[in-house]
C-alpha cells in the first residue's frame, strides 16, 4: 500500500512540534529578567537553570555531540581565576556566559561549583572580584 506523500510531512510537522512543547517545558526553568540577563539570585539556581543543560545534573560532564568536562571533583576549580575567567570569557566551545550575569551572580556561581559536587575549595570570590576580573579582561 502506497502512502500519500503528504503522511511523511505530516508526521514530521506531529513529531516537531512535539519536540518544541518539550524543549519549552524543559528550559521552564531558565527565567530571563531581560533578553540577555539570567533572573535566578543564588548559585544552585543558576547552576540548574544555565550550566546543567552541558555539565548535566550532578556535574559528571557528557560526551555526545560535543564534549562537556565533568565539574565533579575538578582540581582546576581550586583556582577561583581560573573558573571566573571560563565563566567570563568562555572556553573551547563554552560561550561567555558570565556576560549574561551580574557580577554577584557570576560569583555565585563560582562559589557554588567550587564548594559542591565533591569539590571542598576554601576562599570564596565577591561581586568585588568578579568585576576586577571583568575589567583586567577587557584591558587586554
Amino acid at each position: 500500500m502506497k502512502r500519500a506523500p503528504f503522511v511523511g510531512l505530516a508526521w514530521t510537522v506531529v513529531l516537531g512540534a512535539l519536540g518544541a512543547a518539550r524543549l519549552q517545558a524543559d528550559n521552564a526553568t531558565i527565567s530571563m529578567s531581560g533578553p540577555t540577563t539570567f533572573k535566578q539570585t543564588d548559585g544552585a539556581a543558576l547552576f540548574q537553570a544555565i550550566c546543567q543543560g552541558c555539565h548535566m545534573p550532578n556535574a559528571q560532564g557528557a560526551v555526545g555531540a560535543g564534549s562537556y568536562p565533568s565539574l565533579v571533583a575538578d582540581e582546576k576549580l581550586d583556582s577561583a581565576d581560573f573558573v571566573m575567567s571560563v565563566l567570563l570569557g568562555g572556553l573551547k566551545g563554552m560561550p561567555s556566559v558570565g556576560d549574561m550575569m551580574s557580577d554577584a551572580q557570576v560569583a555565585d556561581v563560582v562559589n557554588y561549583v567550587r564548594t559542591h559536587f565533591g569539590n571542598t575549595y576554601p576562599g570564596a570570590v565577591s561581586a568585588a572580584d568578579v568585576a576586577a576580573a571583568r575589567r583586567q579582561a577587557t584591558a587586554r
